[in-house]
């Protein structure tokens, strides 16, 4: 059974949603920084901490990680400075 929604490999980065981790203060400037980018589709990326091993184990009821999704975590603050660029529909 074909599922409602897809990750569309081909699509590409489109903008930044929020500020850089670096003007954040959540980086020291290597290449593993979190980060959330709109995509050209409309889909969003968002590059964290894969901790799917572990909070995956407690996992809200009703809550499952599928076998091709990853439990990613991101800071707060990057989140909370999305928020304006994040669209209400």
């Amino acid at each position: 059974m074909a599922r409602p929604w897809e990750a569309d490999p081909t699509t590409r980065f489109k903008k930044r949603l929020g500020k850089s981790p670096q003007e954040l203060g959540n980086t020291t400037d290597n290449p593993d920084c979190p980060d959330i980018w709109e995509l050209e589709n409309g889909d969003v990326a968002i590059i964290g901490r894969d901790l799917t091993d572990s909070l995956g184990k407690s996992l809200p009821e009703g809550v499952s990680v599928g076998s091709d999704e990853r439990l990613v975590v991101i800071p707060r603050n990057m989140m909370v400075a999305a928020k304006p660029d994040i669209p209400n529909v």
